[in-house]
């Protein structure tokens, strides 16, 4: 069973998310010392730091679309190595970036790769293994990936900003060098010897009611994932401090966050394989993300280290992201299953874009001046649309890989 889940495929798409993941969180980890470096200051921290999130995650919604119909049309195997190639150029760019303008458009670019390597690695790991060990396939690869946070922690720990970025793009370089040689699925061989079928066709996702909908489920059930890292998590000194904390670093939060959503992932992931349902594990976790939600903007914090500790449980309770992506790649048939198992991931972290727009306006000192009392709001939303999208929803668990949309 080891040899047969610890493969090149299952290899590949870990190391690449692992990658991912270190260039996707590294802005939140130096966003105070980069924008300060670049003449920010004060207020700008907070709204520069926001556009440019919204910059990269623009990126990942273009990117999504891309890489997904390519992954559909060209290969999955092929779409892994040039995402990773693409976001590794970005990563060693932004490490030269000298103001707003360009570090928008580094952002861009990377939010750009960025956006290919999950949804191509996950379906191409969800169609190389048997159904059985398919959930334990994905939970390493996204367990794995994680841990590039906590690199990510460490080389921000030790190093200029600048350097950070160099180092990132260097690691996706060396993964491309040493890269393994991995074969595409024979799912796809089989889906891509049939001529008359079509594949990739984005727009097939809006043509039939029951098939978007299906869509829309997908994507909305990841919506509270991102606005925990992306709000709750990425801005926690703002958070900190309107609970009368100071000290609080981005960085430690992200990392601490990130500590518990690794061992989320191992949960859900053995969770699911236990019970033998998708569906009931994202139940139970978003039960949860509710709670945690609720204490972190609830409870008092005496000190940095209690409220530290609520990123940690923060974290866990998003750990149904192996679930989630997993999900996507199972609900459709072979040849729209990148397309919407790159499109999902993607599409749910741009809702971060309207996410961190709304939390911007809500917490203007016009309107409420809080952090909290604009966390609770938007919280409040991010959370409810989750719930309501996984109503219903058919469980994936046994479903068989070898089957193609009817277009």
């Amino acid at each position: 069973m080891k040899k047969e889940i610890l493969n090149a495929a299952v290899i590949v798409a870990a190391l690449g998310y692992f990658v991912d993941i270190y260039d996707l969180l590294l802005f939140g980890f130096v966003r105070v010392k980069s924008l300060t470096e670049l003449g920010f200051s004060g207020q700008e921290l907070t709204d520069k730091g926001l556009s440019l999130q919204n910059w990269q995650m623009f990126g990942m919604l273009l990117g999504g679309v891309l890489w997904g119909v390519l992954g559909d049309k060209k290969g999955r195997v092929k779409v892994l190595y040039f995402s990773i190639a693409l976001y590794s150029a970005a990563n060693i760019l932004n490490g030269f970036a000298t103001g707003y303008a360009d570090y928008a458009f580094y952002r861009l670019l990377a939010g750009i790769g960025l956006a290919g390597e999950l949804g191509a690695g996950i379906t191409l790991v969800s169609e190389v293994l048997p159904k059985s060990r398919r959930g334990i396939g994905t939970m390493l690869v996204a367990s794995i990936g994680f841990t590039g946070a906590l690199l990510a922690w460490v080389i921000e720990h030790n190093f200029h900003w600048r350097t950070c970025y160099f180092i990132g793009g260097g690691l996706g370089v060396l993964l491309l060098v040493f890269r393994i040689s991995v074969a595409e699925s024979g799912i796809f061989r089989q889906a891509e010897a049939n001529t008359t079928l079509s594949r990739g066709n984005f727009m097939a996702l809006f043509t039939n009611r029951e098939r978007f909908f299906r869509f829309l489920r997908c994507i909305l059930i990841g919506t509270s994932t991102w606005f925990v890292i992306g709000v709750l998590i990425f801005f926690s000194p703002e958070f900190g401090k309107a609970k009368g904390l100071e000290g609080v670093l981005a960085s430690n939060a992200i990392a601490i966050a990130y500590s518990g959503l690794i061992l989320g992932d191992l949960t859900s992931g053995l969770l699911s394989q236990w019970l033998r349902s998708r569906v009931k594990v994202m139940a139970l976790f978003l039960i949860l993300d509710v709670l945690a939600v609720a204490a972190y903007l609830t409870l008092p914090f005496a000190n940095a280290t209690q409220f530290y500790i609520s990123h940690f449980i923060l974290g866990f309770s998003v750990g149904f992201w192996v679930i989630f992506v997993t999900i996507g790649a199972e609900q459709f048939g072979t040849n729209l299953r990148s397309t919407v198992a790159t499109t999902v991931p993607n599409f749910a972290r741009g809702m971060q874009v309207p996410i961190n727009e709304a939390f911007k306006y809500l917490k203007a000192p016009a309107v409420t001046g809080s952090v909290i009392s604009a966390g609770y709001m938007v919280g409040a939303v991010c959370l409810i649309i989750p719930l309501i999208a996984l109503w219903g929803m058919k469980d994936t668990f046994d479903r068989d890989m070898d089957y193609v949309e009817d277009i």
